[in-house]
């Protein structure tokens, strides 16, 4: 049967001060609808698995912390389908969790491992990439499938996957190699050969096939995950849980599982995502999701923009106005508690701003 789990534990550092440590990004309410409402990234994310999978094959992983908000926000998840981290410990853990506890339901699931950061449209072309995807297992069990990007620019801020020849399905390629992040020239080579799309970070394979790979790459992880699911669901696997998963090593499931796998022909694959994808991880980013007016000024709240241009503006609060008299190229956010301000350019620093708020104002703005 097929199955998703859409992962959602990040904290989303660099859309500080709106995402904290208790309130991340993919819970707030930032993307824009046509009837001018906002939703977030998780309920998109939610929406968009449900033009291919039945809701109740429909999972999430995210932090313990999260769960409570994480039931608000997708009253239409069932129960069961909440997988909690009581920490973080990478990726390769929170998939192999996901993976062995959706396989003790149905050990013959196929599964898909989404993230919650996305904004991806249209919804149809994602949809028939992921039924590609699926497709595939059934030809090749084994198959490690990633969702690679068609690039529409140099990015040199994600990863890349080179493709190789074609495989049985269409739209799917042998994956020939993973590219770490490149400089500028490379990323323009990449994108001249037309050989290459974005990693993703979005996967299709069989759930015991992806426990099977930690099995021989990351030992230590796959028996403790067998411990886990060995208790009995309730209390007991709580207990076991709580006390295993920390001590599990911190690793990402590209290094722990799909490096070593792509070494064997014919094992890793990858299936063309031809969308709009933007990944929500920075303010010029998130302004992509937002209506800008005709001077690119990009706003949520309450706002007064007079000879300005290039803005990135945002007030979650109602009765407080946001003023901007000739400013050009910043990012402004206004909460209840802070207002940040830096230009556009320097908007990957704002992470920074955590260590030196935190020493003066505590944990509660990280």
């Amino acid at each position: 049967m097929r199955h998703a789990v859409i992962m959602a534990g990040g904290s989303g550092t660099r859309l500080w001060p709106l995402s904290r440590a208790e309130r991340p990004k993919q819970l707030l309410d930032v993307v824009a609808a046509e009837d001018g409402s906002a939703h977030s990234l998780l309920a998109e994310a939610f929406t968009r698995l449900q033009a291919v999978l039945p809701t109740e094959q429909i999972w999430v992983c995210t932090a313990a912390r999260y769960g409570d908000q994480v039931r608000a926000a997708l009253p239409e998840l069932r129960a069961d389908r909440l997988v909690l981290e009581p920490v973080a410990r990478d990726t390769a853990n929170a998939v192999g969790l996901a993976a062995a506890l959706v396989a003790d339901v149905d050990p013959d699931a196929e599964l898909a491992v989404v993230s919650a950061d996305h904004v991806i449209r249209p919804v149809e072309r994602f949809a028939d990439a992921l039924r590609t995807a699926y497709d595939l297992l059934a030809v090749r069990p084994r198959a490690l499938v990633t969702l690679g990007v068609t690039p529409t620019s140099p990015a040199t801020g994600f990863g890349y996957v080179q493709k190789g020849a074609p495989t049985e399905v269409a739209g799917a390629s042998e994956a020939a190699s993973f590219r770490e992040k490149p400089d500028l020239a490379t990323a323009e080579q990449y994108l001249a050969s037309g050989e290459y799309v974005w990693n993703s970070g979005m996967f299709v394979w069989r759930a015991q096939t992806v426990l099977d790979a930690l099995a021989d790459h990351l030992p230590e992880s796959a028996a403790g995950l067998g411990r886990i699911v060995a208790a009995p669901a309730g209390p007991e696997r709580d207990a076991v849980l709580a006390e295993v998963f920390p001590t599990l090593p911190k690793i990402s499931v590209d290094y722990a599982v799909l490096e070593p796998a792509a070494a064997e022909p014919g094992r890793v694959a990858v299936v063309d995502l031809d969308v709009d994808w933007l990944d929500v991880g920075s303010w010029p980013a998130l302004a992509n999701t937002l209506t800008a007016d005709e001077a690119g000024n990009a706003t949520r709240g309450l706002t007064v923009l007079l000879d300005s241009s290039g803005n990135v503006v945002l007030s979650d609060d109602p009765e407080h106005l946001v003023a901007l008299v000739g400013v050009r190229d910043s990012v402004v956010v206004h909460t209840a508690d802070v207002t940040m301000v830096c230009p556009v350019s320097d908007a990957e620093r704002v992470k920074q701003l955590l260590g030196a708020t935190g020493e003066r104002f505590g944990p509660r703005f990280s």
